[in-house]
This record gives structure tokens, C-alpha cells and sequence, in this order.
């Protein structure tokens, strides 16, 4: 098993970079991995980035039906906020990306007029945006705040002191949590040591939280002298952000197609440390620097429907709006081993490819992913470790189910911002979105049943000679399949019918006209 998980990629990386495409209209970052495309991420000047923004708000109606707030934040629609996270709570704010163990605080149900009472209508709420608007839903907000810095993560009116569960070392650990003690943290500010901190000096620290102390002194400001609804604080853009939280020892290099971008970035990793500046490098190819890099292939494949694995298997991956369901199928491959030992294979590749495709295509919510069925629960709990340890690398939260008696994998992955495919791709203008139109023979009979509600409904006018357009493609079939079935009703009918071909006419619409005035009886427009 082993020796199985090393060929698909759990073994140790052993080059790191960060690959920065700037254009007008769009900037992209991925980071890639031995050449392997394991993030990616997507930021358009003319689609304003609220998550993380701090905004000053004004309560606009409460709901105690929904346990939740509407919030007027400046924007177009209304934000949304909880009542267990409209009041800061030291354990809530724990759900931020670098948090400490600890248990979930009980999300306690207020009684009804309780919120009403501490935030009256027209009432002032400080609140920062989790989860921006996705469709027709507004953003996300809670009252318990966070500020990321390179180092630290620092919480406005929190008590909170912690070092980031993801450093392990006890050692490394317990250094931390001194240089931590060191520090001249302010009263009523939280403080919790990131990810990246691991071996870096306590001057970084003290550098950090300056940087993040001036932050919170702005904000205050705003909030004392800016009117509600305003923004009191933004994120900055994208490459800042990927260098700020992703810019670890593991990385070898971020190299940048622009010029103006690049000098920005080698000034902000300056700050940070004169060896990570020079990390920083312009690239300054003829060729288009993701086509240099192999990152655009392997974005074309993140897109599509059916991913292959390097097994010969593929996975299939469908968006709805409730949930992602994700089917795992043996496709081309062909073991030498048992059938058992087989379908382990491919659901071990299978377990991996899903949680870097579920980064790579920001998926959300809810996810159902259908294994190959496996008869050894041995085997299916060892493809449930799989899964779970190539998640420990995603930023985003995720809660993983154990296999089920039906051979599924339930989970959640936390859901920020609209999936890569959402943003990039709109309804399709000629089927809205189905991915199906209606058969030929499906719209053959449409037709007929049409033909005769029109008879029917102008019998008073005696013979009634029609006129039928339609799409060239349904009528090849009404020409090659259905003619005798057409003479037959135009001698049921008593009346003459006439098919035309119009190229304008989409497959699933057609028209009825009056033969002689060109009196339009029936349009069915498509669906």
C-alpha cells in the first residue's frame, strides 16, 4: 500500500512555486507542486473581493424565525449574519484558517425579542465578511474579527492566545508560545501564531504585530468617525494574499509576469526577509507564462466534466445547485492484482485526485462522492484515511463521513467565494443551463399534438390550411420518419399542412401560421 501511495503523489514535494499571470482583465495564481497543479486561484479587477473586508453596518431587520440579521453594509443586497456570531466570543472565532484545539462553542438559541432588544432596528454592528454573495444570496458576516498578517493572526476583542494546531512539533511549539508571552500585546486583543511562523525569529513577531496594530488603529478611526454602512477595512489583492498566507520555507520561488507586480512583491517580501526577496523573479518568456509552466493544460482538465486518472480510471463530477456529487469509475484500468486489490487502487488515486480537484475547483457545501463499491471494510476505511489525509492540506474547513453502507463519502467543504466553474462558465443561452434539449422525436410529437389544438380551437372557420416552421434538424426527421404519420393526420384533419425549414428557429421552438393570410396562430418559443 505503501509503495501504491508514493506513485500517486503522498509523498513528500520537492519543489515548490508560485506562478503569478497578470492581465487587465484578470490575475491568476497557482501554486504548483513537481510541476503538479495543486491551487489555484482567480481575482477580476471588475468583480469587487469582499471576503475578509471589515465593514461598519447598520441592523436593518431582525428574524427570529431564522435565528439571523439582515445587515445594510453598503452593498447591494443586504448581508446576513447569525445570532450566535453577532456577539464576539473568543471560542467562535477559532473557525478562522489558523485556529487553536478546542471544542465548537453550543450555539445557543435566543428567545424571541432577545436580539431585538441588544440590536434594535437602525442600530450600529462592526462585522467582517466570510463568505461573500454566490448567486442570489447576500454575503456572509459575523461580528467576531480577524486580521491575518504574515505571522500572526490578530483578533479585535478577543482574550485569546494560542499557537496554530498545525505545528505539531511540541519543541517548536512550546518556543512559540514564549515568544508569544514576549510580545506588548494591547489589552482586549487575541493573538494566534500562523502555520508559517514555524522556525522564524521573535523579531518577525514584534515586526508583525506592529504592522497589524497600525491595521486596527485605521479601523478604529473609522469606526469613530465614518458614518454606517462603510467599509472600514479591505483585504489586499490577490497576489499580496497568496504571498502573505502561502510564502512558506517550502517554497522555491514566485515568479511573476509583470513588471509593476513584481516590483510590489519583491518590496512586501523585503520586509519579511532579504532571502525571501530574492526568491521573487520576472518572468520575461515569449511564450505565455502558464503555457511555459504546463498550468493552462492542467486548468483546461479541472474544468471539464470527467477527470482520468493515472490508473486509467477518471472520476465524474456534476454541480447542482444543493450539492457536487462526484462518481469514481474503473474506466481503462486493468490490474493484475484481485478485483478487490484493483478497486483499492483506484479508489486510493481516486481519494487523492478528489481532494486536490475539490481545491482546484473551489467546490463547496455539500460534496457526495460515489466509490467503487468494495466489499473489505478493511479496504474502505483505508480509502477513508486516504481521503482525509490529502485534505489536511486544504485551507478550507472540510468535515469527512465515514463510507457508508452504499459505498458513499459524505462531506462538507467550506464555501467562501463561487466555484472555478461558476466563475468562469454562464447558462448555456440555447438549453438555460439542462445540458439536454428534447429529442427530435420528442418535439415531432409536440408538434402534432400543437397542430391539432389549433384545428380544434378555429374548426368555426372552416378549412383551415397551416403553415408549421421549424428547426432544419427537426425537420429532417418530420421529412425522413414521420411523413406517412403526417399525411395521415392532414387527411384526419381535412386541412393541408405545410413544413417549412427555418434556420433561425431554435430545436425546441416552432410557429403555426395560416396558410394563406400568414395569421400566426401558435409560437412555441424554446423552453
Amino acid at each position: 500500500m505503501w509503495e501504491w501511495l508514493k506513485m500517486i503523489g503522498l509523498r513528500k514535494k520537492t519543489k515548490c512555486e508560485i506562478i503569478v499571470n497578470v492581465e487587465s482583465l484578470e490575475t491568476r495564481v497557482a501554486i504548483v507542486e513537481d510541476g503538479h497543479l495543486e491551487e489555484f486561484f482567480i481575482e477580476r479587477p471588475t468583480e469587487e473581493r469582499i471576503v475578509g473586508s471589515i465593514y461598519k453596518g447598520r441592523i436593518q431587520n431582525m428574524e427570529d424565525g431564522l435565528q439571523a440579521a439582515f445587515v445594510d453594509i453598503g452593498l447591494k443586497k443586504n448581508a446576513f449574519i447569525h445570532y450566535w456570531d453577532m456577539i464576539p466570543e473568543d471560542a467562535a472565532r477559532l473557525e478562522a484558517e489558523e485556529g487553536v484545539a478546542t471544542s465548537r462553542p453550543r450555539r445557543k438559541k435566543a428567545q424571541p425579542g432577545e436580539m431585538a432588544k441588544r440590536f434594535p432596528p437602525g442600530s450600529e454592528i462592526i462585522v467582517q465578511v466570510t463568505k461573500g454573495p454566490i448567486g442570489t444570496k447576500g454575503p456572509r458576516v459575523t461580528a467576531n474579527l480577524s486580521i491575518p498578517g504574515r505571522y500572526l493572526v490578530m483578533m479585535p476583542g478577543s482574550k485569546l492566545k494560542g499557537v496554530s494546531r498545525k505545528i505539531e512539533n511540541d519543541q517548536e511549539r512550546a518556543r512559540l508560545k514564549k515568544a508569544l508571552g514576549r510580545l506588548p500585546i494591547p489589552s482586549g486583543i487575541g493573538l494566534i501564531i500562523r502555520t508559517s511562523a514555524e522556525g522564524v525569529r521573535g523579531t518577525s513577531f514584534a515586526r508583525d504585530l506592529r504592522s497589524l496594530l497600525d491595521i486596527w488603529q485605521k479601523i478604529e478611526d473609522g469606526i469613530r468617525n465614518t458614518p454606517a454602512p462603510c467599509c472600514l477595512y479591505h483585504e489586499p489583492d490577490l497576489v499580496e494574499r497568496v504571498v502573505r498566507d502561502s510564502l512558506t520555507a517550502e517554497v522555491d520561488r514566485i515568479v511573476i509576469d509583470s513588471r509593476e507586480t513584481f516590483d510590489r512583491i519583491r518590496e512586501m517580501t523585503g520586509r519579511i526577509a532579504r532571502g525571501v526577496k530574492n526568491r521573487v523573479k520576472l518572468y520575461a518568456g515569449a511564450e505565455p507564462i502558464f503555457e511555459h509552466f504546463e498550468v493552462e493544460r492542467q486548468l483546461e482538465n479541472a474544468l471539464h466534466r470527467k477527470v482520468w486518472l493515472k490508473s486509467g480510471g477518471y472520476l465524474v463530477f456534476d454541480e447542482t445547485e444543493a450539492m457536487v456529487a462526484i462518481d469514481v469509475n474503473t474506466g481503462r484500468h486493468k490490474g493484475s492484482q484481485s478485483q478487490e486489490d484493483s478497486i483499492l487502487q483506484v479508489n486510493t488515486e481516486a481519494a487523492v485526485e478528489v481532494a486536490r480537484q475539490l481545491r482546484l475547483r473551489n467546490i463547496g457545501g455539500l460534496v457526495v462522492i460515489d466509490f467503487i463499491d468494495m466489499k473489505s471494510r478493511k479496504n474502505q476505511n483505508a480509502v477513508y484515511r486516504t481521503l482525509k489525509e490529502a485534505l489536511q492540506s486544504d485551507k478550507a474547513r472540510t468535515n469527512v463521513l465515514p463510507i457508508s453502507a452504499l459505498g458513499l463519502v459524505e462531506m462538507t467543504r467550506q464555501r467562501m467565494e463561487e466555484s472555478l466553474r461558476a466563475a468562469n462558465f454562464a447558462d448555456c443561452p440555447y438549453c438555460h443551463g439542462r445540458g439536454k434539449v428534447l429529442s427530435n422525436l420528442s418535439m415531432s410529437v409536440r408538434i402534432q399534438r400543437r397542430i391539432l389544438e389549433v384545428i380544434k380551437r378555429h374548426q368555426h372557420r372552416g378549412e383551415l390550411p397551416l403553415r408549421i416552421s421549424v428547426n432544419p434538424m427537426i425537420m429532417d426527421r418530420l421529412r425522413k420518419e414521420d411523413e406517412q404519420v403526417l399525411i395521415d393526420l392532414e387527411k384526419k384533419c381535412g386541412t393541408r399542412l405545410t413544413f417549412v425549414s427555418d434556420v433561425n428557429l431554435h430545436v425546441e421552438g416552432f410557429r403555426i401560421t395560416h396558410g394563406q393570410t400568414g395569421e400566426t396562430l401558435y409560437e412555441d418559443h424554446e423552453q
